[in-house]
């Protein structure tokens, strides 16, 4: 029990001591907005400056791509309503008999 209170005490200990580390009051952060708003835009403009759109063949195969994906996860999940659909049909066929 020594351990924690020691260890509790020095927390307090250094929170009192840098008091710069501790939460900014409600005014404070109000008071901030602007400059933080005025940041936020700054870091948002210099990441857009990194982006780079696709190229027309990238969109078209990508387009390809994802077609031809969904078309085989329509088919997949087709054959699978069908079979659990058929053996559904073929058990309550069986228990009705």
């Amino acid at each position: 029990m020594k351990v924690e209170d020691s260890t509790m005490a020095e927390a307090l200990a250094v929170e009192k001591k840098h008091p710069e580390d501790q939460q900014p009051s409600n005014m404070q952060r109000v008071m901030s907005g602007p400059e933080r708003l005025i940041q936020f835009l700054h870091d948002v403009r210099a990441e857009m400056r990194k982006v780079v759109a696709p190229s027309w063949v990238e969109v078209q195969s990508n387009t390809i791509v994802v077609i031809v994906t969904v078309f085989l996860f329509a088919a997949f999940f087709e054959l699978v309503d069908l079979v659990l659909g058929t053996g559904i049909d073929k058990i309550f066929s069986s228990l009705m008999k």
